[in-house]
């Protein structure tokens, strides 16, 4: 097991490769990375996205929550979502 990139909300016509691409730059990831890098161990990393979080980036942060050992509080349009050891909230 472990983290493979899921393409399905990627709606663009182009190649597999371009999607797993275009899916490494979202929002999410990258305010979790710099978070990670620019935060104490052990700090509670919030972000906040005016989208809904899609499955790629829930399943992202559930695994880096995991590595890390840090609690990360995402709120979306809809719910805060807080990923701590590996499980969400949300209950997904």
């Amino acid at each position: 097991a472990g983290y493979v990139p899921n393409t399905k909300p990627v709606l663009h016509d182009v190649e597999e490769t371009q999607k797993e691409h275009l899916i490494h730059h979202h929002s999410e990831k990258l305010a979790i990375a710099f978070g990670i890098i620019s935060t104490p161990p052990g700090t509670t990393l919030r972000v906040i996205n005016n989208l809904r979080v899609c499955d790629d980036c829930h399943t992202a942060a559930k695994f880096i929550s995991k590595i890390v050992g840090r609690e990360i509080v995402v709120r979306d349009t809809n719910r805060y979502h807080h990923f701590k050891d590996g499980v969400c909230s949300c209950g997904d």
